[in-house]
């Protein structure tokens, strides 16, 4: 790994300091992804949808206000 100093003249101290995170970023990026895990299940909109409607006919006016 190469590091060029485009301006200014860094002290060894916050060079090494600038060493040091470019080391720990890359070895966390090997490591895989270490951030918080994303929504789960239940905050899924489609989860609200019932599975399947009521079929027309006698009746189905009243099993359409029943959980799926």
């Amino acid at each position: 790994m190469v590091i060029k100093v485009e301006r200014g003249s860094p002290t060894p101290e916050e060079l090494a300091a600038v060493v040091a995170l470019v080391q720990a970023r890359a070895a966390a990026a090997e490591s895989g992804p270490d951030g918080p895990p994303g929504p789960g299940a239940w905050s899924d909109p489609a989860r609200n949808v019932p599975a399947s409607l009521p079929r027309p006919g006698a009746g189905a006016w009243r099993t359409s206000g029943w959980p799926a």
